[in-house]
């Protein structure tokens, strides 16, 4: 899925008063980062992810590997903080305006 620049907008506003789910530390992604993540988006659709100093992986690294591992789409990254976002597959809570891109 790819978003609009509108969209984007639309998702950081959303965003901005969040508090990050969940923290990236020394251990870094493993199964149990990827399900946890998995779990926060399908509840919640917009979620933070803190990157901690000690996690072995930069914040741009981790987005990918987050994005691929779960299918979400990364709307922003302030500092240490990555916002992601992904629809509920059967009852989506945000409504994006405009339609949504797919990536062929």
């Amino acid at each position: 899925m790819e978003l609009t620049g509108k969209q984007k907008r639309f998702l950081r506003s959303l965003g901005h008063g969040l508090k990050p789910m969940v923290n990236l530390g020394k251990q870094g992604i493993n199964p149990a980062v990827v399900r946890q993540v998995g779990e926060s988006l399908t509840a919640h659709e917009l979620i933070k992810i803190k990157v901690m100093e000690n996690c072995p992986l930069d914040r741009d690294a981790a987005a990918g590997i987050i994005s691929t591992e779960t299918g979400a789409v990364l709307v922003q990254t302030i500092g240490r903080t990555l916002l992601m976002y992904r629809p509920h597959p059967e009852q989506p809570e945000i409504t994006l305006p405009g339609p949504a891109q797919e990536n062929p």
